[in-house]
């Protein structure tokens, strides 16, 4: 035996377990593992600095981010859409507030929300548009009833 304390033939181990010189293997993050596109190492370490609760398991920032990626998606899909209805290419706020507003489960979700620049929804008060039945009267002068003071 020598007197380091080390057994002759066997290799020194370095940190993590691996052997001292070799190669290191690429390290592969959670949100990859877990197939998302949102961090899952910094939503981990909100909900730890954020002090929602004194624990936090290793599973609540990988659903937690899948959610976030989820709602993001259908947002990005709906402005999407409407920015294409619009015939324009890129999304503004007003894509995303029509986009919100016309989806009844998301305008739900973001009801108190105020987007800036989004404006409102076109909307006009049944009150104030023009009858019906008047438009389709013909308004020749010679049909018309002549008022009761003229004929006086």
């Amino acid at each position: 035996m020598e007197a380091g304390g080390a057994v002759a033939g066997k290799v020194k181990k370095g940190a993590a377990g691996r052997k001292v010189g070799g190669p290191k293997k690429k390290s592969v993050s959670r949100s990859i593992k877990a197939g998302l596109q949102f961090p899952v190492g910094r939503i981990g370490r909100f909900l730890k600095k954020g002090r929602y609760a004194q624990r936090v398991g290793s599973g609540a920032p990988v659903y937690l981010a899948a959610v976030l990626e989820y709602l993001a998606a259908e947002v990005l899909e709906l402005a999407g859409n409407a920015a294409r209805d619009n015939k324009r290419n890129r999304i503004i706020p007003r894509h995303v507030l029509l986009a919100i507003r016309n989806d009844e489960e998301l305008g739900k979700l973001l009801g108190g929300v105020t987007i800036a620049h989004g404006g409102v929804l076109p909307n006009i008060n049944p009150v104030l548009l023009p009858k019906k039945d008047a438009a389709k009267e013909p308004k020749s002068p010679s049909k018309a009833t002549k008022s009761p003071k003229k004929a006086a």
